[in-house]
């Protein structure tokens, strides 16, 4: 203290809270100029096609399909994507966000292929038809729940409890819930991925602040850059026969003329509605199919809530949320229809390229709705790019849902950390979100089944997809605990941060709240928010 008792003026002073991001070049509604929006675009379409290609890289040889299968199936995925892309921005939360497959439906995939229903096909090809037709039908029956949990509000009621709290376990572990997707991956062929991860260190991180005038250029691009120097790197060692001895395991994920795509895809097809064939229905595939569209459900909650983070936005009024999970449901029935083979869910890796690039335009994620689509018609172009190595893109998924996992701590700011209640909260959910599903999917690598193992399949399926996701048993735990506990004590609403959010709980409440979820076209006045 100064003599006459008055602070020094240099004394540390908390940082301030920010209900928007500070230090993003653009917002929701705002732009680049076309030449940087249109690289960006391709830039979120090169990210979403990892999980793309793992997706049906896992699924189809369990199905019984080959290589031509498999280009198939990633050209429908794209497809799709794309359009569930440009009706998620246009007339769901309005949010950069990419709608695309999702590992929430994995597991009642793989039921599915490996039931026993279908082992008297001899052809393999057939086999993958009727396996495919299923997982169509099951898609469309489950694609309901989100539809109707979405458009009849039911999520906005469940999003109004929604504190920073809460969120703050949900937002984090969307991120750090995918880690075995991130260095376990890239160790499968180290000398490709670990040059991309440092590489893209170095442009987006080191670089920028050497760079006054051209900072833009590597933060925002780091991505393409990176990958342009590795993918050619990685070109020379298979050119130059560096694998030729070596495991088929460690030839699949180095090799650069492996992925038998480019050969297989059609020059030219367009993916129709049942291009499989009629859809078949099985109650147990449909109700497995249901939980996983719950937790897709939760887990793209979590990237809303980043996206218009990083988006530079306000809080997603709990009406817009539900708005948006409503099209989800959307998206997955067109799944269904076109015969993907999973379901749909906000993209975590691409919301954690908003904060990589610090460019929120939503803009620049409908332009990269234009290359899923341009190149899921023209497949040999989109296999070449289809064909890059996945510990490549293990690499970027490091730094990407690194940015998620921020994201989710960043909401910190609007709680008490010094009360015992948000400590309770916050360990406690966080700790069960990672514990409970390490055990789960542990149990089930080494037993070949999870720790619920009845005659029902289509019950252990249910308990598997739901404890096996670290965000929805973080949410879950959080959300209980954080409307249950203390709830009538005067402390509890400003210890968990729930006074921030207040003011977007109505659409109406906060002037913000139009100028980035407002609908386009005026449709407003025909499905007006609340």
């Amino acid at each position: 203290m100064a003599a006459g008792g008055t602070q020094k003026s240099d004394e540390f002073q908390p940082h301030p809270i920010k209900e928007q991001l500070p230090g993003i070049d653009f917002c929701v509604s705002s732009s680049p100029p076309w030449p940087e929006v249109i690289l960006l675009g391709f830039q979120h379409y090169f990210v979403m096609l990892g999980t793309t290609v793992a997706l049906s890289t896992i699924i189809v040889p369990l199905m019984g399909g080959g290589n031509v299968e498999k280009a198939e199936m990633i050209n429908t995925l794209l497809f799709v994507a794309g359009i569930n892309t440009l009706l998620q921005t246009w007339f769901g939360t309005r949010l950069p966000v990419v709608i695309g497959g999702s590992y929430a439906f994995i597991i009642p995939a793989i039921s599915v292929a490996l039931s026993r229903r279908f082992n008297f096909y001899i052809d393999p090809h057939q086999r993958f038809r009727e396996s495919m037709k299923a997982l169509q039908g099951a898609l469309i029956v489950a694609s309901f729940l989100p539809m109707i949990i979405g458009f009849l509000g039911l999520w906005r009621i469940v999003a109004r409890f929604l504190s920073p709290l809460s969120a703050v376990p949900l937002v984090t572990l969307t991120g750090l819930g995918l880690y075995a997707l991130g260095f376990p991956q890239l160790a499968n062929c180290v000398e490709i991925g670990l040059p991309e991860l440092v590489i893209v260190v170095l442009l987006s991180q080191y670089v920028p602040p050497l760079m006054q005038g051209k900072r833009a250029l590597f933060d925002r691009f780091a991505v393409i850059l990176s990958v342009a120097i590795v993918w050619a790197y990685a070109e020379i060692l298979t050119a130059a026969g560096a694998y030729k001895n070596k495991a088929p395991s460690t030839q699949f994920s180095c090799r650069t003329d492996r992925s038998g795509l480019i050969s297989a895809a059609s020059w030219v097809k367009v993916p129709y509605p049942f291009q499989w064939g009629r859809p078949s229905f099985d109650a147990g595939d449909i109700f497995s199919m249901m939980a996983s569209a719950f937790v897709a459900l939760i887990e793209s909650t979590g990237t809303f809530i980043t996206a218009a983070r990083y988006g530079s936005a306000t809080h997603i009024p709990p009406s817009v949320l539900s708005r948006g999970v409503g099209w989800l449901g959307v998206g997955t029935f067109l799944d269904g229809i076109f015969g993907t083979g999973v379901g749909s869910t906000a993209s975590v890796e691409n919301a954690g390229l908003l904060g990589l690039t610090r460019v929120g335009s939503r803009r620049a994620v409908q332009v990269s709705a234009g290359f899923m689509l341009f190149f899921s018609v023209l497949g040999k172009f989109g296999a070449v790019l289809a064909s890059v190595p996945l510990p490549l893109m293990a690499a970027l998924y490091c730094v990407l849902f690194a940015y998620i996992a921020s994201a989710g701590l960043g909401f910190l700011q609007f709680c008490n950390l010094n009360s015992f209640r948000s400590k309770f909260v916050l360990g406690f959910s966080l700790f069960l979100g990672l514990s409970v599903p390490q055990y789960f999917n542990e149990y089930l690598f080494i037993s070949g089944h999870g720790p619920v193992h009845t005659k029902a399949r289509w019950f252990n399926n249910i308990v598997q997809v739901i404890f096996s996701s670290p965000a929805t048993v973080a949410a879950v735990v959080a959300f209980f605990l954080d409307i249950t506990l203390m709830r009538n004590h005067t402390a509890t609403r400003r210890d968990s941060g729930r006074h921030w959010w207040g003011k977007f709980y109505s659409f109406n409440l906060d002037t913000r709240s139009e100028e980035f979820y407002s609908l386009p076209w005026n449709l407003n006045r025909f499905f007006p928010s609340f």
